[in-house]
Formats: structure tokens, sequence, C-alpha cells
């Protein structure tokens, strides 16, 4: 039966495409000399959010996923990012492959936060590989087995490298999904304030809000 070592080696940008996709190549070898037909290949990404330090910047940015530092203790934990599947073609020894990982700055979800809130470093991941292996025996018959849960491999995504790809395809913007009575209501405020988008709308709202705890502030 084939044992497979699977190693993530680099992450890059999909060029050309209409949503951010990230090119994890993966270098697969197999040891113990059999001929490998082909693999469907699956993988659940995690984010190892203990495995790095965070500046005070990035301290205040992820308050709304894990609360005050002080708390990190217990509330810092593992999470899913995602899930990716990607087809093996045949090979004797090893290959290399690439697994496209489609990327959000959607920042009702978590992970999407948890990028977003990054300046600089790293982005500790977790690849938890499944799938299935097609090979054949020394008679050359067809044989299918399992890929085990216990294969997997850490890699260190640049920050640099996920802000450069949000940059290409949503030049200094990010994604916020508001419940429709919501949207209404700060579709009012736009067309009553005369304000020329939402940007604007949203700004002189903070501003306002900004100008209210001041003064509470003072009151105190």
């Amino acid at each position: 039966m084939p044992d497979l070592d699977l190693e993530v080696v680099s992450a890059g940008a999909e060029p050309d495409t209409l949503i951010p996709i990230l090119n994890f190549r993966v270098r697969i070898t197999e040891r113990e000399g059999h001929r490998v037909d082909s693999i469907s290949l699956r993988c659940q990404i995690m984010v190892q959010a203990t495995r790095r330090t965070y500046a005070p910047g990035e301290q205040e940015a992820l308050l709304d996923l894990f609360g005050q530092p002080s708390r990190w203790g217990t509330t810092l934990k593992t999470m899913l990012w995602t899930h990716a599947s990607t087809d093996v073609v045949g090979f004797v020894g090893s290959t290399e492959t690439i697994v496209p990982v489609p990327c959000t700055h959607d920042l009702t979800i978590t992970a999407g936060k948890y990028f977003f809130a990054l300046e600089e470093g790293e982005i500790p991941l977790m690849f938890q590989f499944s799938g299935t292996i097609f090979w054949r025996d020394e008679e050359g018959s067809l044989q299918v087995a399992p890929i085990p849960w216990s294969k997997e491999s850490a890699f260190r995504l640049p920050v640099a490298t996920w802000r450069a790809l949000m940059q290409e395809h949503d030049p200094d913007s990010a994604w916020l999904c508001l419940r429709r009575d919501t949207v209404d209501r700060l579709n009012r405020y736009k067309a009553h304030s005369g304000v020329p988008g939402w940007d604007e709308a949203l700004i002189r709202l903070l501003a306002a809000s900004d100008g209210h705890a001041a003064i509470a502030s003072k009151a105190q």
C-alpha cells in the first residue's frame, strides 16, 4: 500500500481570476515504490492562531474575535479557515501539485476578520490531508486506498502575500454583509443627508458617534 509524505512548500496568487485565489504548492512523495495512478486530494486548512505574536494594533483589531488580550490564554484558539481539493495525476516517486484556495475579504467570516486584522509577519496554517489514492499492485491491478487523517503539513503564509492578493482584487476595500433593514436605514440616511456614497455616509455617522463619546467622557 502506498505511503505518502505531503508537504506544502509555497504559496502564490493565481493570475487573471475574477475572484482572489491562492495557489498552495504541495510536494507529494510515495515512499514504498508503488506507481500512483491518481489521487483525489482533499485538505482541511486550519489557522493556528496561538503560534504567533500580535502587535498592539493587531490585538485591538482582534478584540471582536478573541476579546481582551488578557484573556487570550483561553480564548485564542486554532480555527478552521476552509476546505480545498484537487486531483493529482499519476506519478512514480514524487510530484508536485497545486491546491487552489479561494480567498475573501468578507468581514462576517471568522477567517476573513482574522486575516484582515494582521499587519505583518506570517499566518500559521496547518493542512490536514485526506482523500483517495488509486494505485497499481505488483500484478498491475488497480487498487484504492484512503489517505490517513494523520497526514498533515504546517505552512507559514506571509501576511504580505495575502494582503497583495486582496489589494490586487479589491484595492483598499473590504466586504461587510449587513441585514436588509440596516441597509434600508443607511440608504434613507444617505439620501436625506445628501452624501454621495456609502463610505461618506458611514464616515459621517462614525464621526457623530465619536463626538457623542467625547462629550460623554468629558461629562464624567
